[in-house]
């Protein structure tokens, strides 16, 4: 059973999902469910051999495309709706014990290739409004399967940050008649305090306002709006600098750093959204080699961050490795 429920507090939808409590959780070492169909053994979710990447329905999607009726009636107060949508896994390479920091440039090319068909295929159908993908990575965040995977989700609307995030860029761009996201981009390459790299068509680093000690953003030099408007360099660019983060945050405590990535587009509703600005955001959940940074009662209650750790100073921790 999956459904919308509407939180009028918070005005944003919640998805109710009970079914995903019998999803595959920390599988024997001998069974991976990502791992390609091995000859006279057990079928995975890959019936293939072997193979290069590898996107498929997530058998426990949080989105349906066929979504069911709602469980309970909703009401004027307590509006209830079809959990509609497309949830996606992207299996980055037939090898088991590797991370995506570990693979070539050319590999997350293709990768960024994939992201990029899906993100038109998704977004082309009439009731996907937002095509959001993303990567948990490590066991803290809350990953079971450890094979290097990422997700992607097509909502029928538009997720909540990423709607205030619309709503307060769109603001900026009627005010000033210019892109926040090219503004912030100019300020982080001028002053370079907070810079972690760049090439010719990105720059990453650690936002002047970051919540997480090792929060990195990496945003198109070009104002893009979306994967849809990347060229094969963009792609190329894109997967360079994204193996040059990867490799400092690995290199950083001596371990496979665990985070989420999570991309940030235009959606794919139809409407014109000029202040919206491709980008990558990354939330690493380490402060220390030793410590996490957990999100508690000051973070979840009230929705207030509290960084303990400086991003000029951080950002040159980066930068040098």
């Amino acid at each position: 059973m999956s459904e919308l429920r509407w939180n009028p507090v918070l005005e944003q939808w919640v998805i109710t999902a009970t079914h995903r409590q019998d999803r595959t959780y920390k599988p024997p070492k001998d069974f991976c469910p990502l791992c390609p169909t091995k000859p006279g053994k057990v079928e995975t979710e890959i019936p293939a051999q072997d193979f290069e990447i590898a996107v498929f329905e997530n058998m426990f999607p949080s989105l349906q495309r066929c979504a069911p009726d709602p469980a309970v009636p909703g009401n004027s107060f307590y509006r209830v709706k079809k959990a509609a949508g497309i949830c996606e896994v992207v299996v980055y390479t037939p090898s088991h014990s590797t991370t995506l920091a570990e693979q070539p440039v050319e590999k997350i090319f293709q990768l960024g290739c994939v992201w990029q068909d899906r993100f038109r295929e998704l977004g082309d159908r009439d009731y996907i409004k937002y095509v959001f993908i993303f990567e948990n990575k490590g066991e803290v965040i809350g990953v079971t399967l450890h094979h290097p995977h990422g997700q992607i989700y097509a909502f029928s609307y538009v997720p909540p940050v990423i709607q205030r995030e619309l709503e307060s860029t769109g603001r900026y761009w009627k005010k000033n008649r210019r892109c926040l996201f090219c503004d912030i981009l100019r300020k982080e390459i001028s002053e370079r305090k907070r810079l972690v790299a760049q090439n010719s068509r990105f720059a990453a680093f650690i936002p002047f306002f970051a919540r997480y000690p090792y929060e990195v953003h990496i945003f198109s030099r070009k104002h893009l709006e979306s994967l849809d408007q990347f060229s094969r360099e963009d792609i190329w660019q894109m997967a360079e600098i994204l193996k040059t983060v990867l490799v400092k945050y690995d290199k950083l405590f001596g371990f496979s750093l665990p985070y989420m990535m999570v991309m940030h587009q235009s959606p794919t509703d139809g409407r014109k959204y000029p202040g919206c600005h491709w980008h990558i955001e990354f939330y690493p959940p380490y402060r220390t080699a030793e410590k996490l940074k957990y999100l508690a009662g000051c973070e979840s209650g009230a929705g207030s961050f509290i960084n303990d750790t400086l991003a000029e100073e951080k950002a040159e921790e980066l930068r040098k490795l």
